[in-house]
C-alpha cells in the first residue's frame, strides 16, 4: 500500500511542477509581449524613420522565450532506463 502511495505521491509532485512551469511560462510571455509593446511604442515615438532597434531585443529574448517554452512542453521526463544508462555510462567499460 506505501508502494502504491509513493506513487501518487510521485505523481502529485510532477504534476504540481508542470503546473508551476506552465504558470511561469504564462508571466513570462505576458512580461515579454508588455516590454516588446513599450520597446516598439518608444521606437515610433522617438525615431520612426531610424533603425528598428527594439527587434535586436525581440531576437534576444525571443531565444529564451523559445527555450522556456520547450522546457515546459517540448522536453521529456528522465525514464528510469535513462537514469541506468547514465550511470553505467559513468561506471566506464568493465574490465574482463
Amino acid at each position: 500500500m506505501t508502494a502504491l502511495k509513493d506513487s501518487e505521491e510521485t505523481l502529485r509532485d510532477e504534476a504540481l511542477e508542470r503546473l508551476k512551469k506552465r504558470q511561469d511560462l504564462r508571466a513570462h510571455l505576458l512580461v515579454y509581449v508588455m516590454t516588446m509593446a513599450l520597446f516598439w511604442v518608444i521606437w515610433l515615438l522617438t525615431m520612426p524613420g531610424g533603425f528598428p532597434w527594439p527587434a535586436i531585443v525581440m531576437f534576444g529574448w525571443g531565444i529564451g522565450v523559445v527555450m522556456n517554452v520547450w522546457d515546459v512542453y517540448g522536453r521529456k521526463p528522465f525514464t528510469e532506463a535513462d537514469v541506468q544508462e547514465e550511470i553505467e555510462r559513468l561506471r566506464g567499460p568493465t574490465k574482463p
